[in-house]
Formats: structure tokens, C-alpha cells, sequence
């Protein structure tokens, strides 16, 4: 696919770039510059590595400022299940990005134009080029017709920390969340329980509890908190 016919692509994304170039760059995955005859391309990375930061951004602003009504906590959640890769590759699939993908051969024999991670990997791309090419404003009005709409749905309440630690590991492929007991101590009628909560086999919360049940809480909401300082870079 030398030639790569955007124009439908434009038209979607409602933004017509001044320069082409950038919007290939942004379609370009790194198994097609790797490849042969195409070692002079540059692959999307380092516009994605943009694009993630411009989308959290954007995306926090969109909801800071048609959500007064959220509290931080309720903030942090909305951001985090819009921003998401499963919720960016969803919205790259109503675009039909995965159409205009440059990839290598093996990658599109081997289904990367459906694949989540590529497609939502593409998409941050595709907002980097967008704000490089014309700016923060189009940037705006790209995220506010991406999410409007989702913004506005209703949040369900969550206490249950398991479940919303469950949603956040979802999220991202490629990662498993496992319980482990740690630790019994007390009389029977007293005992204290201690559960580690591992992602890809590494501890990411710790919680004791009155029962297994409760301590296993308590490591999710332990765990929660680890993910969204990693998040925010903390």
C-alpha cells in the first residue's frame, strides 16, 4: 500500500491536514517501517507517545468542564474507563483506522488491523498529528466529539474495589490479576486475614481484613491506588 488514500479517514475525523505526511507518520506501525524496502519511513511511536499524553489531557479537560457536578475520585474514574485501550480501539473501529494501516506483512497476516492495542496505539497517534498539523483547537473538537456523548452516560456507584480493579486491568491486553492469601493470624474466633493482589505476577496491593473476603478488598482498593498513581505519573 504505497499510496494511502485518506480522504475518507479526513472526512471522519472532521480535520483536513495541511500536511499529509504527518497523518502517514501517524498510520505508520513500526512493523512496517521495520520492514525492507520501507527502512526510510518513521513509525507512529513517537507521535503516540504525544498523543496519550494530549488525549489525557484533553479528555480531563472535556470532563472538568461539562461534569462540575464529579467529585475528584469520580473524575479520575471516567478518565480512566475513556481513555482505556479497549474504549480508544472501540472508537479507532468506528473510524475504520485499522483500513488504512501501514503494516508489515507478518503483523496484517496476523490480524493487527482488528488488534486493540494497534488500533488504539494509532488512534493517540492520529490526535498527536492532528495537534502538530493545526493545533490544540482541532485537538478539542476531535475529543469532544469522540466522548460527548459517553461523558454524559450515567457513572454506576462503585464500592466494590474488586470489580473496579477488574475493569481497570481490562483495559489494557495482556494483563492477569491473581489473589493470593498471604497470611492467617488469631485465635479462630479472631482471626486476620492478609491478601496480596498481583498484576502479571507482581504485587500491586496489600490488605488484611476480619475475613478472606474482606481482605481481598481491601488489596484491590490497595491496588486501585497504585494504578491510578501510576497514571498520573506519581
Amino acid at each position: 500500500m504505497d499510496e494511502l488514500n485518506t480522504e475518507e479517514l479526513q472526512k471522519k475525523l472532521g480535520y483536513v491536514f495541511n500536511d499529509q505526511n504527518l497523518l502517514i507518520k501517524s498510520l505508520t506501525h513500526s512493523s512496517y517501517a521495520n520492514e525492507g524496502a520501507n527502512k526510510h519511513s518513521e513509525s507512529n511511536e513517537r507521535l503516540e507517545f504525544l498523543g496519550d499524553s494530549l488525549l489525557g489531557m484533553s479528555v480531563a479537560l472535556l470532563i472538568y468542564k461539562s461534569k462540575p457536578e464529579l467529585s475528584e475520585g469520580q473524575m479520575t474514574k471516567l478518565r480512566a474507563q475513556l481513555v482505556c485501550e479497549k474504549s480508544l480501539a472501540a472508537l479507532a473501529l468506528q473510524l475504520d483506522l485499522g483500513e488504512y494501516l501501514l503494516l508489515g506483512r507478518g503483523e496484517q497476516s496476523g490480524g493487527g488491523r482488528s488488534r486493540p492495542s494497534i488500533l488504539a496505539d494509532a488512534l493517540e497517534a492520529v490526535i498527536a498529528a492532528v495537534y502538530l498539523d493545526g493545533g490544540y483547537e482541532p485537538v478539542e473538537n476531535l475529543i469532544a466529539s469522540f466522548f460527548s456523548a459517553r461523558i454524559n452516560a450515567p457513572i454506576k456507584s462503585v464500592t466494590d474495589f474488586k470489580t473496579q480493579l477488574q475493569e481497570m486491568i481490562q483495559c489494557k491486553s495482556g494483563q492477569t490479576l491473581a489473589y493470593e492469601l498471604k497470611d492467617v493470624q488469631g485465635p479462630d474466633h479472631q482471626k486476620l486475614f492478609t491478601v496480596e493482589v498481583k498484576r502479571n505476577g507482581k504485587t500491586i496491593g496489600t490488605g488484611t481484613g476480619k475475613s478472606k473476603k474482606n481482605a481481598e478488598q481491601e488489596a484491590a482498593k490497595a491496588a486501585v491506588d497504585t494504578i491510578n498513581k501510576e497514571r498520573h505519573g506519581h
